[in-house]
């Protein structure tokens, strides 16, 4: 295989186009530079295989490739979806909840992260129907509490008061609507629902729908 070929076939699996377009693409002249240098039309390459994002998900979106409806993936560029490996979620998010969302193409950090035996903390921000009654972070802390429908307790979560209706629920698990069926489970109900940390990272400044690589550093905390 030669340097064009392979150049190619390189650029394709970051999604910028087929084998054969980027083939034309280097033919025309449009990727320029070399080694870490390599830019297409003037501009930086995305980062290969490894790669990890955050993103800051609005309301309304589905975290799928194939849901009905709007999509997270519509809120970055389409090449991200033409990548090989294939670019995915870090665990979900519901449609409702808003916040902090990640992506890879890493398969084997993503299993990683989301096996139940990771027990990495993500912090969650809610905000409920009825004002609080005080007896929520004992429930939550005991290990005790048995959602609808399951038989097996949840593991110890931390609640911090915020406010009369408002409250931080840090938890290692991710069940199914695990934090709206905790409250729910308490008497209450969550009216709006926002990731703000996900193990050492923390959303920030990020504007909603908009998102960022992590940097190496950030990189390196997550996999670790």
């Amino acid at each position: 295989m030669n340097d064009t070929r392979k150049l190619a076939k390189f650029l394709a699996g970051l999604g910028y186009g087929s084998r054969k377009e980027m083939a034309i693409a280097i033919r025309d002249g449009r990727v320029t530079g070399e080694g870490d240098d390599l830019r297409i039309d003037g501009e930086p390459l995305d980062p290969p295989a490894g790669m990890i994002l955050m993103l800051n998900k609005p309301a309304g979106f589905t975290c799928s490739h194939a849901d009905q409806g709007r999509l997270v993936y519509e809120l970055m560029p389409g090449r991200f979806q033409k990548r090989d490996p294939k670019l995915s979620t870090i665990g979900r998010l519901d449609a409702d909840t808003t916040g902090l969302l990640l992506f890879t193409d890493d398969g084997t950090l993503l299993h990683r992260l989301i096996s139940p035996r990771s027990s990495i903390e993500k912090t969650y921000e809610a905000r409920l129907a009825r004002p609080l009654e005080g007896h929520e972070a004992a429930l939550f802390a005991s290990g005790t509490l048995v959602l609808r429908g399951e038989d097996k307790p949840c593991l110890p979560a931390r609640l911090e008061v915020t406010g009369e209706r408002t409250a931080s629920l840090t938890l290692t698990e991710g069940r199914y609507h695990q934090v709206r069926r905790m409250f729910a489970a308490a008497g209450n109900h969550v009216e709006a629902l926002h990731r703000s940390r996900f193990g050492p990272l923390r959303l920030g400044a990020l504007p909603e729908g908009q998102w960022r690589l992590l940097d190496p550093a950030e990189s390196l905390a997550l996999r670790r």
